[in-house]
């Protein structure tokens, strides 16, 4: 079976702000799938409709590769791609699901709503955990940088 997560995020910069920083490699190493004790060594970002992107960090002695394939970008609205991600070396390279990030002005900058869908009910708590550090780490990059 599986799930559907919907996660929200007020973030104190411009939606466009926050948009470009999914689709530029140098912002995105430093908050999509990158976790506190990891080493990024690769953020390939191909960014357009049927383009994909990779996504390589060092955990330990594995490597963990996330793939995604976008299927819409609306600039600076909404973005949508198939995603899956495996370890290195993994015969089964995990399925695809769907994630949907929708991005709305407000007063103080932006509210960013994800929305991950086909989640394994059984990784449903440490896909929202994920997710999650995700956000926090995006708001870091958008609101503490110049870039």
């Amino acid at each position: 079976m599986s799930a559907t997560l919907t996660l929200m995020r007020d973030i104190a910069a411009a939606p466009d702000r926050v948009f470009n920083a999914w689709l530029d490699p140098a912002q995105a190493r430093r908050f999509l799938f990158a976790t506190p004790d990891g080493e990024m060594l690769a953020c390939d970002i191909d960014a357009r409709v049927g383009g994909v992107a990779l996504i390589v960090e060092r955990r330990g002695d594995r490597e963990a590769h996330h793939h995604l394939r976008f299927e819409e970008i609306d600039r600076p609205h909404r973005l949508v791609f198939q995603f899956r991600a495996c370890m290195a070396g993994q015969t089964d390279q995990g399925e695809w699901t769907r994630v949907t990030i929708a991005i709305a002005p407000t007063d103080n900058g932006s509210r960013l709503t994800l929305t991950h869908e086909g989640v394994w009910t059984d990784y449903e708590k440490q896909t929202r955990q994920g997710w999650t550090m995700i956000l926090g780490n995006l708001a870091d990059t958008v609101e503490n940088s110049n870039d």
